[in-house]
């Protein structure tokens, strides 16, 4: 019987070279892919619905891999909004990897589509040892979860695009200062980006399409 070893590092690298794989799949076929990710509650399914009801008027084909432990109730949200979308049961697992992903991108219509969200699972501790391919990537945050959230949590926010923290309509009923999340996120990713929400209420949806790289315009990628 053989003695076979992973180490972390083997892993980290097929992770790695597994999402470029992916990232250039996604390129080849003009797919503009955005990971999603953030806590349970935190508002990422009503961001991308928001995003959805922007797009589709503007000839935009969106489509979602709406993952989470079990249950398909974000999935058939998308589906509600017109979106492609593959529901995506991560069981034990509590984030997603480039592998999976891989399979799943198998079953979109790639070449229909203009913008992929991958929403993962409502996490901030496990996706960030685990690339996807994606263009951008994401995390949204709530003000109803503490203004403590990135300084928790410096490892996923220092390697990510861009904050969203949502739900700022709520921030005074919970005392908490969005421009402290602000400030947090500046310190440990200097070249990223926040964007201040309010999904409930369409408030500064546009400024998020724009910093995701979304126009309105009928033109392809």
């Amino acid at each position: 019987m053989h003695d076979i070893r992973f180490t972390a590092e083997d892993v980290l690298g097929a992770q790695l070279a597994l999402a470029e794989e992916n990232y250039r799949l996604l390129k080849e076929q003009g797919v503009h892919a955005i990971s999603v990710m953030g806590a349970i509650g935190s508002g990422k399914t009503s961001l991308i619905e928001r995003i959805i009801d922007r797009a589709k008027p503007c000839g935009i084909v969106v489509a979602t891999i709406a993952a989470d432990s079990a249950g398909d109730d974000d999935h058939r949200r998308f589906l509600a909004r017109g979106a492609h979308s593959v529901n995506l049961n991560t069981e034990d697992e509590c984030h997603l990897d480039a592998h999976r992903i891989s399979h799943t991108l198998e079953s979109l219509p790639l070449h229909e589509i203009d913008v992929l969200f991958v929403e993962n699972v409502g996490n901030l501790i496990c996706p960030a040892d685990f690339p996807l391919g994606t263009d951008v990537e994401m995390i949204v945050i709530s003000v109803t979860e503490g203004d403590d959230m990135v300084r928790k949590h410096p490892k996923i926010f220092a390697q990510t695009d861009l904050i969203v923290i949502n739900k700022i309509d709520l921030a005074s009923a919970v005392g908490v200062d969005p421009q402290t999340l602000v400030r947090d996120y500046a310190k440990v990713n200097p070249h990223g980006r926040a964007i201040l929400t309010d999904a409930r209420h369409n408030r500064g949806i546009d400024e998020l399409l724009r910093a995701l790289g979304i126009e309105c315009t009928n033109t392809q990628w």
